[in-house]
């Protein structure tokens, strides 16, 4: 009884190398073009500086809310802070305190006697408001 050989399909090999070439040039495209790939890791790396930016400041915010939290604990108050803020909200004065006029326009300290800057203040509230 004689044997026939049989010959292996020519498709199946063909077909295996025609998806792993196509898969190969798909992972090539991806490396060099794609959303990680070369092409776009320049950008990448300035997300990440801008990133990294962006947290510092929120860093720096943070600690700074933190610190202001930490001014408002009971066993850290300090009396010349709460006696500082006191007065600017109470618009007083201790009698030791010294004071300095400032022009609230420019911002820049005021020279001069007080009588004559009061005086002064005076008359150009006085022009200012006709109805007085």
């Amino acid at each position: 009884m004689p044997t026939r050989l049989k010959h292996p399909a020519l498709w199946r090999p063909l077909a295996l190398t025609v998806a792993l070439l196509g898969f190969q040039g798909y992972l090539g495209f991806s490396a060099i073009g794609g959303q990680f790939g070369i092409d776009n890791r320049a950008q990448i790396l300035l997300d990440i500086d801008q990133l990294k930016a962006k947290s510092a400041a929120l860093q720096a915010e943070i600690d700074a809310y933190r610190h202001r939290a930490t001014l408002m604990d009971t066993r850290r108050l300090d009396p010349d802070i709460i006696t500082e803020r006191a007065r600017t909200l109470l618009n007083m004065a201790n009698a030791d305190d010294i004071l300095v006029m400032v022009d609230p326009v420019s911002g820049e300290p005021l020279s001069g006697k007080f009588e004559e800057l009061a005086t002064d203040e005076l008359m150009r509230l006085i022009e200012a408001d006709s109805t007085l």
